[in-house]
């Protein structure tokens, strides 16, 4: 993932963002242009030259814009959402996907609460009638929210600073959330729900989730039948969650005293069933729609896409494990013996895969292992297949039905560390363990149950044999007489009479030819080439 310090990596921005984003971006070692309102096709011509893509909502990354760039290892979102990022096929396409889940968080729960209390107390449409020189003071009758409940839907980065803002006003504040725990709900003082109680006890609900197969619909009809006579419905998330004519209905027989919406189902929205309701506020999503808002993503997202594209981070990637700036160089040495463990178990696998486990033990375990196992998987499935990364090899596997697994267990009785990559085919079950000599050097240790200590070399051979005698110096023989050097010999083996393993590190590729005549050796039951 890092670059050669003679190659600039080269990015280009397509929406416009804050000036910083450019400076950053320069400042950390990339080549940077920034070219604004492209259309598909032009962007489509533009993009094949560059290995980063920085966006905003403007820019929509679509199958073709991904096919064309065929440099292109990062799209960066300066913001929360993506649904302008077809990530799936990023995904397939191995090109990491960001984005920045906490520049723009305040603002956008800001808005939310300025949101809440202009729905409270009907502040648009009292300003509007007060600038037409009406005095309708009787007209606007509004609602304290002191000791009203408070319904946080999604209780993340956002919709956490809405609860927290909201017992600051006193509110009880009940929260629907999978992923929230006892311990954090106890941590921002709400309760936590199931998502029927939130409807049937909140005053107001305010929704915070990202807009996927899940959470598309949620508000409906259905669940508006659950709510209480008379709430009030904030969404400052994305359209699409509400569906807008349900809701209109709510709004027309009073069932819901009021809405308050920064997003639409369709955007731009210079019209929708909503428009014109005397209860229902508007605004043009604004969520992060601050200085201070804009200013954060567009830092958050340079630093990102540079730090991945120089260095080699990871951050806020929506499909691969992180990897921060002080783990990359823990990790470099525990992940080039990844590499060396997926391929070589790869490069021996010749049926279909059914499932791998890889089992960490000892030190390695205190480390981020979510990228180990990603590049063990990437190299596994890439020696059978085109186009494996890290970013796509996980996709790739369960898209193929392979049932992948990771283990932590405890210290290794023989090694300070060790990796464990076992890989169940349709034939049978193998694997391959590796571990880091001197902390540094990779090392394979024990292969299919057999003990042998072998640095894997660029050209190597790996023989499966009966262990009787003999082999060694026919396989000596053989190399010789093609004149091809033999610069290690690594042998390892079961009980005397039982299965032998030997590896054998070579100065030059084997023919065909050498191959051949290794593989009709009587001893010999699997005889394979190696690359590394």
């Amino acid at each position: 993932m890092s670059q050669e310090n003679t190659i600039k990596p080269k990015v280009l921005i397509s929406d416009k963002m804050h000036p910083l984003a450019v400076e950053i971006f320069i400042r950390e070692g990339c080549d940077v242009t920034e070219k604004f309102g492209m259309t598909p096709e032009e962007l489509i011509a533009e993009i094949p030259e560059y290995h980063g893509l920085a966006i905003r909502s403007s820019t929509t990354v679509t199958p073709e814009i991904l096919a064309a760039g065929t440099n292109l290892k990062v799209v960066g979102r300066a913001g929360i959402g993506v649904d302008n990022v077809d990530v799936k096929d990023a995904t397939n396409r191995g090109v990491v996907v960001m984005n920045t889940p906490f520049g723009n968080s305040i603002t956008t729960a800001e808005h939310a609460i300025a949101m809440m209390f202009s729905l409270a107390r009907q502040i648009p449409q009292a300003n509007e009638s007060t600038h037409a020189g009406k005095w309708e003071k009787k007209k606007f009758m509004g609602a304290e929210l002191y000791n009203k409940t408070l319904g946080v839907i999604g209780c993340g980065n956002i919709g956490g600073i809405v609860a927290d803002r909201g017992v600051g006003l006193k509110m009880n504040v009940i929260a629907y959330d999978p992923f929230l725990t006892e311990e954090r709900a106890i941590e921002l003082g709400v309760e936590k729900v199931e998502i029927d109680t939130l409807f049937e006890r909140a005053d107001f609900i305010t929704i915070h989730v990202p807009k996927n197969d899940k959470t598309v619909g949620l508000i409906n009809k259905d669940s508006i039948a659950k709510m209480k006579e008379g709430v009030r419905i904030i969404n400052c998330a994305r359209g699409g969650i509400i569906v807008e004519a349900d809701l209109r209905e709510a709004l027309d027989n009073g069932k819901v005293a009021g809405a308050a919406l920064d997003v639409f189902e369709v955007e731009p929205a210079t019209e929708n069933v909503l428009f014109g309701h005397p209860n229902v506020i508007c605004t043009p999503h604004l969520g992060a729609a601050t200085t201070e808002a804009q200013v954060n993503v567009a830092i958050q997202v340079a630093e990102q896409m540079a730090d991945f594209l120089v260095n080699g981070a990871v951050t806020n990637a929506l499909n691969m494990p992180s990897i921060s700036a002080e783990d990359a160089p823990k990790l470099k040495p525990y992940m080039r013996l990844a590499e060396q463990l997926g391929s070589f178990a790869g490069q021996i696998t010749q049926n279909a895969i059914k499932s791998v486990t890889i089992e960490y033990q000892g030190t390695v375990t205190e480390t981020n292992t979510k990228p180990l196992t990603s590049i063990i998987l990437a190299n596994l499935l890439g020696a059978q297949l085109e186009t494996v990364n890290m970013v796509n090899a996980m996709s790739i596997a369960e898209a193929r039905g392979i049932q992948c697994s990771e283990v932590k267990t405890g210290s290794s009785k023989d090694w300070r560390s060790v990796i464990i990559v076992k890989v169940e085919t349709e034939e049978r079950a193998r694997s391959i363990s590796g571990t880091l000599f001197t902390g540094k050097e990779p090392r394979i240790v024990d292969i299919e149950g057999v003990r042998i200590e072998a640095a894997l070399t660029e050209n190597m051979l790996f023989i499966r044999n009966d262990d009787t005698p003999g082999l060694v110096g026919h396989v000596g023989t053989i190399l010789g007489e093609a004149g091809q050097n033999i610069a290690n010999f690594y042998l390892g083996r079961k009980p005397e009479g039982k299965a032998a393993i030997c590896l054998v590190s070579l100065d030059t590729d084997v023919s065909e030819d050498v191959m051949k005549k290794i593989t009709n050796l009587s001893q010999v039951q699997q005889a394979k080439k190696l690359h590394f």
